[in-house]
């Protein structure tokens, strides 16, 4: 979600395609991990793809291209399991091993995590691509003046977007050991909510990802207080994760104003 805000675009369809790749990686495990891995993450990369060329091709907002998508997953993973949460089978070792396995005394999801965001923030930092997505965010039309391809980077910024939802999609059907396709319901809020609280604007051009890993440690620090807390319902709790995100783009904003 963060390098698609610093693109200048939004991705709704995050928490859909999450629970999308869980669902297809479920169902190929009888196959084996790797169909079952690689499958799922490649029905969510195909999406970020179209994500990207209905953005960046037909020009089409963000926020009307990847709410659809988000509408067009979610139906998918519901019809292709008729509303059903799908088994990973035993057999598949290496997929609950993504999920729930150890290297050392470390969760292989921490890894993972910790790796991609030291690859991602390199890619930003310090790669073409990762100078044009800046570039484009903060003013579209002067990097095309400068040579750079907005539609290029737009097309592989959400196709990367696509790419990491279906991983983590594969991740949680390996730890919760089924497929769930109600799973990652409202993900999208948290992630746009931890990346704005890391300082990335929403208008894009200006933030990184370890602010965002703080941000996300924060907002996961508030809402298991809320639960441990036990006096607010999970639904009293939607209200409020929505109004802490107006709050914190409230605050950017009057940041913003003020520069």
């Amino acid at each position: 979600m963060t390098v698609v805000i610093l693109s200048g675009g939004i991705d709704l369809s995050v928490g859909a395609l999450v629970a999308l790749g869980g669902v297809v990686a479920a169902m190929l495990a009888g196959q084996g991990s790797f169909v079952a891995i690689v499958g799922g993450i490649a029905s969510t990369t195909l999406l970020g793809v179209v994500n990207g060329l209905l953005v960046s091709r037909a020009r089409l907002q963000p926020f009307v291209v990847t709410l659809f998508t988000a509408s067009a997953a979610r139906g998918l993973a519901l019809s292709i399991t008729e509303e059903r949460s799908i088994a990973v089978p035993s057999a598949a070792s290496g997929l609950v091993w993504l999920g729930r396995g150890f290297i050392g005394f470390i969760p292989v999801p921490v890894l993972i995590v910790a790796l991609l965001y030291f690859a991602t923030w390199f890619m930003l930092h310090r790669s073409r691509l990762g100078l044009h997505t800046f570039a484009i965010g903060n003013n579209e039309e002067a990097s095309r003046l400068m040579g750079v391809n907005p539609n290029r980077v737009k097309l592989l910024v959400y196709t990367f977007s696509g790419l990491l939802s279906g991983l983590a999609g594969v991740v949680l059907a390996g730890r919760l050991g089924a497929g769930q396709p109600v799973a990652a319901f409202g993900w999208e809020t948290d992630a746009i909510a931890a990346t704005v609280m890391g300082g990335t604007f929403l208008a894009g051009g200006q933030g990184s990802v370890f602010p965002t890993l703080a941000g996300v440690i924060l907002l996961g620090m508030m809402y298991n207080l809320l639960n441990l807390e036990g006096t607010i319902t999970p639904w009293w709790q939607l209200v409020l994760r929505g109004g802490f995100l107006l709050l914190v783009v409230l605050f950017q904003q009057r940041i913003v104003q003020r520069n």
